[in-house]
């Protein structure tokens, strides 16, 4: 089973800016949440895909894609939103 298929698309999102190398503050701020619910997402995240911290989770996204890694069929609910591309 593909990574995305077991991940919410927030869970994604949050997995792709946390290989991308922000920080909760700023992936809170730049999906519009909370800290503390940028951490639900990643504690999820991690249960989900069976890592133990933010650096496994990066290895995790790229050794499964990197940039390529959010759902390839355009199944997830959340429009693609990377540091690259948000506006500040």
């Amino acid at each position: 089973m593909p990574p995305c298929d077991r991940l919410t698309g927030k869970e994604v999102q949050v997995a792709q800016l946390v290989w991308e190398g922000l920080t909760n503050r700023e992936i809170a701020h730049l999906i519009g949440t909370t800290e503390q619910v940028v951490k639900n997402y990643l504690r999820n995240t991690f249960d989900k895909l069976g890592v133990w911290s933010r650096l496994e989770l990066a290895l995790y996204v790229a050794n499964h894609g990197g940039d390529e890694w959010r759902n390839p069929m355009g199944r997830s609910n959340q429009p693609p939103l990377t540091a690259r591309t948000a506006v500040p």
